[in-house]
């Protein structure tokens, strides 16, 4: 039976629990502190339960057997064949948590971190097995949004990014390689641009944020829920993609010339933004969203599966 580590079991590490329990994979769990740790069976458990109501897990009581407690992260990483590490955004934890990893896991374990911004390079350069360390970064929620990103850093072993696809595609995600590092990887800094934007649409007084939002959810989401921009603008020329850019190049080019300024992202403009979205949330108002968010995303996923690749 494969055997995942878990290392760090916030939001994204149990999530990363979900997706390999309940394609048949043992699961060790460890976290630094303990009540999460103790917390994260049970989540975990819930969370399995909820996407069997899709059809998303055929057996989650199964599945939420094959998961447990590792008393130590030795013990979490000890004879696995991947570790999946989702501890904090730090690199000062990254580079304590990888000596740690690289001296208790067995040569042949792959490495791999969800970072969602800092490559690989930045903590693993002095480890005697960097070369089986790469990004594995996920989207939120990862087990319902199936994307995940790996990215080497110089000295990763091609056969360890190859291996990792191989793996990640086999337990139901979709992994695309980075093919070398660039910081916030690539879904990050497409986010990133649209981001910024929105901020200055809405900042600027072109648009209120709930119109904004509505734009994309209700027009290139709809899109972008099953193709991405290339085979979008593929669509839109009858010749293609390279009909499209004589047709529209100067025009795009006149849209998106103007620069990303630090002004997008200072307080004025956030509390611009903040003050036409109106809204104030409590945590909890937060988590039910979020819980509704990922019975969408399910239901979602359920009808992509469903359909035929168009070719």
């Amino acid at each position: 039976m494969p055997t995942i580590g878990i290392v760090g079991v916030g939001l994204i590490g149990r999530a990363w629990s979900n997706v390999f329990a309940r394609a048949g994979w043992d699961v060790r769990l460890y976290d630094a502190h303990a009540d999460t740790l103790a917390a994260a069976p049970e989540r975990i458990r819930q969370s399995l339960e909820d996407l069997a109501e899709h059809g998303l897990v055929k057996d989650a009581a199964a599945a939420a057997q094959r998961i447990s407690i590792a008393a130590s992260l030795e013990d979490a990483v000890n004879g696995v064949d991947l570790v999946q590490e989702s501890g904090p955004e730090r690199i000062s934890d990254k580079i304590a948590i990888y000596k740690q990893l690289d001296a208790a896991a067995a040569p042949e374990t792959i490495l791999a971190s969800s970072s969602s911004a800092i490559v690989a390079s930045r903590f693993t350069q002095d480890l005697a097995g960097r070369g089986r360390c790469l990004i594995a970064h996920p989207v939120n929620p990862p087990h319902v949004v199936p994307i995940v990103e790996l990215c080497g850093s110089p000295w990763t072993d091609p056969k360890v990014v190859a291996k990792a696809r191989e793996i990640y595609d086999s337990v139901g995600q979709v992994a695309v390689e980075v093919k070398k590092e660039i910081d916030g990887f690539i879904l990050n800094r497409m986010q990133a641009v649209l981001l910024s934007e929105a901020f200055r649409l809405v900042g600027e007084g072109y648009v209120t944020a709930e119109d904004l939002d509505k734009t994309i959810a209700h027009g290139l989401g709809l899109r972008w829920s099953f193709m991405g921009p290339f085979e979008t603008i593929e669509l839109n020329a009858p010749g293609g993609l390279r009909d499209y850019c004589e047709r529209f190049a100067p025009t795009m080019y006149g849209l998106s010339k103007l620069p990303v300024t630090e002004e997008l992202w200072s307080a004025e403009n956030i509390d611009r933004v903040a003050d036409s979205w109106g809204r104030n949330p409590t945590p909890e108002q937060i988590a039910d969203k979020s819980a509704w968010r990922d019975n969408r995303l399910a239901a979602l996923v359920v009808h992509k599966r469903e359909q035929k690749q168009y070719d």
